[in-house]
């Protein structure tokens, strides 16, 4: 890979790390959208995305357990599925043109989750959730997750502060190690059919320790959500309908 390319993806993913980590995700969707964005090869976005989904997921694991904000019944009755799952979705190899086409559709999802997060009232009251209901959830989100390269905490968050499994605070404990589990599972995946590995993610990952811990350190608190959401939002629909447009 051309010395620039790298240079600049190491600096958008060190931005992109910081963003995501502030706001309590690891940002695989961010790094699809800036690999899609400088049409990065289709082979490399999966194996490059979810290692560094790793790393941020890792440091943002650590730091919400730590303090206390995890909810180890829900971790487990979504990851069950969602683990294999992931695996699963890792070991498959999408034709590139579906594969653009899917990463496209994830991307404005994601990118319109994001900002519906930012609108969602945590139930005064958390409630039980139904662990067939959590199975189902886990399924569908470890799968995609292993398939597009990405960890799946775009979704699941929202989803279980929506519909009141958990606090606000805990959701974002519980997708940080869903996250990291969900990338091992399907960069192990990715690896074992098709032992790719780019060089490049050595120069890569120093960027996103440095954008995931500095995120990570600061928090919502001392930065404002709503304009750092609003850059997200906007990245990530560019990059979805650069996917589903232009390929």
């Amino acid at each position: 890979m051309d010395i620039n390319l790298i240079i600049i993806s190491g600096i958008l993913f060190l931005i992109i790390a910081f963003l995501y980590s502030s706001v309590g995700h690891a940002g695989a969707s961010g790094y699809l959208a800036v690999m899609a964005l400088l049409a990065y090869p289709v082979e490399s976005i999966k194996p490059i995305s979810l290692t560094l989904n790793i790393i941020v997921s890792l440091i943002a694991s650590y730091k919400f357990i730590k303090a206390g904000y995890f909810d180890k019944k829900l971790f487990v009755l979504v990851s069950i599925t969602s683990i294999p799952l992931a695996f699963v979705g890792g070991y498959l190899n999408l034709d590139p043109y579906w594969f653009k086409k899917l990463a496209g559709v994830f991307l404005i999802a994601s990118g319109v989750l994001l900002l519906l997060r930012q609108f969602i009232k945590p139930a005064e009251k958390t409630r039980e959730i139904h662990p067939l209901a959590a199975l189902v959830l886990g399924a569908l989100i470890g799968f995609t997750s292993g398939l597009l390269g990405v960890g799946g905490g775009i979704f699941l968050s929202p989803i279980i502060i929506m519909l009141g499994f958990t606090t606000l605070r805990k959701a974002s404990g519980v997708a940080a190690l869903f996250i990291l589990c969900n990338s091992i599972l399907g960069l192990t995946g990715n690896y074992m059919a098709f032992k790719n590995l780019p060089v490049e993610i050595v120069y890569l990952i120093p960027m996103v320790i440095i954008g995931g811990y500095t995120g990570s350190h600061l928090g919502s608190q001392k930065l404002n959500n709503q304009y750092i959401v609003s850059f997200l939002f906007l990245v990530l629909i560019s990059a979805g309908l650069k996917f589903l447009i232009i390929g």
